[in-house]
């Protein structure tokens, strides 16, 4: 068994050694990233130094997401040593049964459940004044993207006076420019929470939540509704209402993409007596302004590759993304490149799909730039739907589980199949022969009405309309 030692010397480091001749080649692999070395060594010993960080889709070198890390030496896995928690900045790491296990920079003073309660009892009772400052957290706090970021990104541009916070699950989140991260969980967390005049969330606000006198919650949602929520989920059960009517009280105002949303999302969370601002989707802005010249640099897609995006949705009955498509045999047979993209609820559970001519994009921090760069959809009952048809390029709806879905699992506002602006689909070999022989008028009618029901408000600058109703109704000061 290997040896190892963790060090902070120029930053979080993981040190490894072994008896007799040198690897040829040192990886840490883990579900969503891996680093690589090189060994060292006179041909009794070596060692390897592995720092604790990786730069991912073009970024700056951020510390490991968390998760579990096994070592490969020469390809092969090997174990290590065990070594008991430390405290390494940026993040915690320990190993254990020889893997090496990376968690989020909270002290383990505060990680127990009752150093939380107390926590959260000093964020309840704090006295003061709010802080001129928003609060943002996004898909709880697994990235910096969506609505949020779009705000984000303007209310910087109009307001940069204004402290700009964001909820991240560990120090691997890349946030905004000019932004400060706050590591969920941490002191730093909470007195955020509890000090920001303004929250902008696009998903539950989990923990207690104690609103302050003057602070509000801007609750932005993170998609157009196809599939039932909420209230309107299938099966009644009473502490799910409870807790959904809860958590739609703890909203002032709620961001709807356009008018069925608002009617859907109003009655679904029992947020009917309060504003609902119809402005379309910030985040959809660069649909509209945009290019794909960026993105396809990061990503390695040339201009003239043809590149297919599969973004199922989630199943309420399994934790890992959906199994119903072989990605390399669907760019083999397609000729274009997959980019694969899970719901943000796998995130943690799953692992990066690999093949040939497939991109796992499901850390790509904001899924708009892969709209730009997708030449088409591959969807099933995921809301991003209503956000790729901004772009006017073809879409795919690949159910194979359609009856399950609709019968069992959650239900639909609307006939899918009935309306769906492109080809709705049950097999492989039927989305492949969909997909490589596409009739451009076979949909235009559904398209059309698809934009005008779904897609009026979205025109490049919602993200300037809801700054503009922030400031205005003094969520934040302007000065």
């Amino acid at each position: 068994m290997t040896l190892a030692t963790f060090s902070t010397d120029g930053g979080a480091v993981l040190r490894v050694h072994g008896r007799g001749p040198t690897p040829e080649s040192a990886e840490l692999v883990g579900p969503r990233a891996r680093v690589s070395s090189v060994p060292t060594g006179d041909g009794r010993g070596w060692r390897v130094e592995f720092p604790l960080e990786a730069s991912r889709w073009g970024g700056a070198p951020l510390p490991l997401p968390s998760g579990d890390y096994r070592l490969f030496l020469n390809a092969v896995a090997e174990d290590v040593e065990s070594v008991p928690l430390m405290q390494l900045g940026t993040l915690r790491a320990e190993i254990v049964d020889g893997v090496l296990r990376v968690g989020p920079p909270v002290h383990p003073a505060y990680d127990s459940g009752e150093a939380q309660d107390a926590l959260e009892r000093r964020y309840a009772t704090r006295p003061g004044a709010l802080e001129n400052a928003v609060f943002f957290e996004s898909f709880y706090g697994r990235n910096a993207s969506c609505n949020p970021l779009a705000i984000d990104r303007e209310l910087a541009r109009r307001a940069p006076h204004v402290t700009r916070y964001w909820s991240v699950v560990d120090l691997s989140v890349a946030v905004p420019d000019g932004a400060i991260a706050v590591v969920e969980g941490s002191p730093e967390w909470w007195r955020a929470r509890g000090a920001a005049r303004l929250l902008v969330v696009n998903d539950w606000l989990r923990r207690r939540f104690a609103r302050r006198r003057g602070q509000r919650v801007l609750q932005t949602w993170h998609g157009t509704p196809v599939k039932r929520l909420a209230l309107h989920r299938p099966g009644f059960d009473p502490r799910r209402a409870v807790a959904v009517v809860r958590e739609g009280r703890r909203w002032n105002v709620l961001l709807a993409q356009n008018a069925y949303a608002e009617r859907i999302l109003g009655k679904a969370y029992a947020f009917l007596s309060r504003p609902i601002w119809v402005e379309g989707y910030p985040r959809n802005d660069v649909l509209v302004t945009g290019d794909a010249t960026s993105a396809r640099e990061i990503l390695g897609i040339a201009a003239s590759d043809r590149v297919l995006l599969y973004a199922p949705t989630w199943r309420d009955d399994r934790e890992q993304m959906v199994d119903f498509v072989d990605l390399s045999r669907l760019a083999a047979d397609t000729d274009a490149v997959i980019l694969v993209r899970g719901h943000s609820r796998t995130i943690q559970q799953g692992s990066d799909t690999i093949g040939a001519r497939v991109i796992d994009v499901t850390t790509f921090p904001d899924i708009s730039q892969l709209l730009l760069v997708a030449d088409a959809l591959i969807t099933d009952y995921s809301s991003v739907m209503f956000d790729f048809s901004v772009t006017g390029k073809p879409m795919y709806f690949l159910v194979p589980d359609l009856e399950h879905y609709r019968g069992e699992l959650r239900g639909f506002y609307f006939d899918l199949a009935a309306h769906a602006p492109g080809p709705v689909v049950r097999t492989q070999a039927e989305l492949t022969d969909a997909v490589n022989a596409p009739d451009p008028q076979q949909f235009t009618g559904r398209y059309r009405a698809w934009n005008a029901r779904f897609n009026s408000r979205d025109d490049g600058h919602a993200a300037e309309r809801v700054v503009a109703r922030i400031l205005d109704q003094g969520f934040v000061a302007r000065e």
